[in-house]
């Protein structure tokens, strides 16, 4: 799916990349950040990149991981603030610095690719990358305004943090001109790669079974107030007196949790047996779960993308949404019903999707074809690349560059960032004094070939081990 923002021109092949992807976001936590950079780092191996994940430590999850196709995950020791604060560690500027340096270093880092404007590891190793010399490249996963204080200070920090980068990801265009406005950067820098969604994972069952008496609504989502669980609370009594013949299934935990028990509780006469809490829904198994459904719910006030509505109509689910942030860039016509983030058009868009599935006029599997033509992680990889390249061409800056960046963030927060720079760099050479860099030895590349070809040894020897067994086993009898 061409956004026209990202740089299309093809290149000839350059030099694989050793690649970082850094942020507070990440597995074992679910979410549409952590999948996004499990299925990108997945892509960029795929294309010969070296790519390595930086995030925090889950306890009892520690130092280093490998998942699938040699992609390691660090677990730096740096403890993340309570789950009730989304996993993020709190803001700082050197807690990391030791470990983000040594990582750097030995796996010989070119580029450090941070993700979420939340993510305090992200924008800590952003400064570090730049001290070191390494390019630096930022991708916004969300909405955020300008109102409150909690706001303006986290775009004060975002402002200084791109102020000195070479390169910045939206995922929507939506995505892009908020995330300009809130960290004043220069268009041209900010492109747009929109999320994508593994295809074959979210196939719709063949025959497509026909429509059920009793249609099934699911909505799977983070249960807090953004994601719009209160416009939920009140529109679900009103669809299900409207409609005796549809059903909810609600997957997701969060604090809404209680008010829709509540909700529940309050309407038991007319939602007895039709509104299932699911709570926590693993990744695995959401298409499980969206094959029960025939809607798909989205009643989000902000989203910059919206990858569970992606997914959904990829499994033949229809959806519903809210028509807000960058949700209208993310599917083509036919295939969702749009309502005004306001009780009474939700429930009526609700009651438009149910008719047009009772009326057959929605087709699963030409939804999945379609958009699996138009969203692959591939292409993600392939337009994320070319970014990487881009930026690796822009000349690295002197220090005094990079000061004059930061001090032009702000009268005050510009100074404050100055003095932090200058003890980065103190920081670092204090480090390189005690630590040199070229007493740290540097990782290898991993083999995928050679682990596939392991791999295959050790299961022809188990094979082989098993047949040996059957054939004793078929002797002493």
């Amino acid at each position: 799916m061409d956004n026209g923002d990202s740089p299309r021109a093809r290149s000839p092949r350059r030099r694989p990349l050793n690649i970082c992807l850094i942020s507070d976001y990440f597995f074992p936590k679910a979410g549409g950040v952590e999948s996004h950079i499990y299925c990108v780092a997945q892509s960029l191996l795929k294309r010969n990149h070296r790519v390595v994940v930086v995030t925090h430590a889950y306890p009892p999850r520690n130092g280093v991981r490998w998942l699938p196709n040699g992609l390691k995950v660090y677990y730096v020791p740096v403890r993340p603030l309570p789950p009730t604060h989304v996993h993020a560690t709190l803001p700082n500027f050197f807690t990391a610095l030791p470990h983000l340096r040594s990582i750097f270093v030995r796996e010989s880092i070119d580029v450090v690719h941070a993700h979420a404007a939340l993510s305090a590891l992200g924008m800590e190793g952003i400064m570090h990358a730049r001290a070191l010399g390494i390019r630096a490249v930022f991708t916004d996963h969300s909405l955020f305004g300008l109102g409150n204080m909690a706001e303006i200070w986290g775009n004060k920090m975002l402002k200084a943090c791109l102020s000195d980068i070479e390169a910045v990801i939206c995922v929507s265009h939506t995505g892009k001109e908020n995330t300009v406005l809130r960290g004043a950067l220069n268009p041209s820098l900010v492109h747009v790669i929109p999320n994508a969604v593994v295809a074959s994972q979210f196939r719709p069952a063949e025959p497509v079974p026909p429509v059920p008496i009793t249609l099934t609504i699911v909505c799977i989502t983070r249960l807090v107030y953004r994601k719009g669980i209160d416009l939920l609370i009140a529109a679900l009594p009103k669809v299900c007196a409207l409609h005796s013949d549809v059903r909810f299934l609600i997957g997701g935990d969060g604090p809404k949790i209680v008010e829709l028990d509540q909700m529940r509780d309050k309407y038991q006469t007319l939602l007895r047996d039709r509104v299932d809490l699911l709570g926590s829904v693993k990744h695995e198994d959401v298409r499980a779960l969206l094959s029960r459904a025939q809607i798909f719910l989205n009643p989000s006030l902000t989203e910059a993308f919206g990858i569970g509505i992606l997914e959904a109509a990829c499994a033949g689910l229809f959806v519903v949404s809210t028509r807000v942030g960058g949700v209208p860039e993310v599917l083509p016509p036919g295939l969702v019903e749009f309502a005004e983030p306001e009780v009474d058009d939700l429930v009526g868009a609700i009651s438009r999707a149910i008719e047009h599935v009772r009326a057959g006029r929605h087709d699963p599997l030409e939804a999945h074809a379609q958009l699996r033509e138009m969203y692959s992680w591939s292409d993600v990889a392939e337009r994320t690349e070319r970014v990487y390249y881009a930026a690796m061409d822009v000349p690295r800056v002197p220090v005094v560059e990079r000061l004059r960046r930061y001090y032009g963030t702000g009268l005050v927060f510009g100074k404050i960032m100055c003095v932090i720079v200058m003890v980065d760099y103190i920081l670092l050479a204090l480090l390189d004094w005690f630590s040199p860099r070229d007493r740290i030895d540097r990782a290898p590349k991993f083999d995928l070939e050679r682990w596939k070809q392991i791999c295959r040894e050790e299961l022809a020897k188990e094979a082989e081990s098993d047949s040996l067994a059957h054939r004793c086993n078929g002797e002493k009898a």
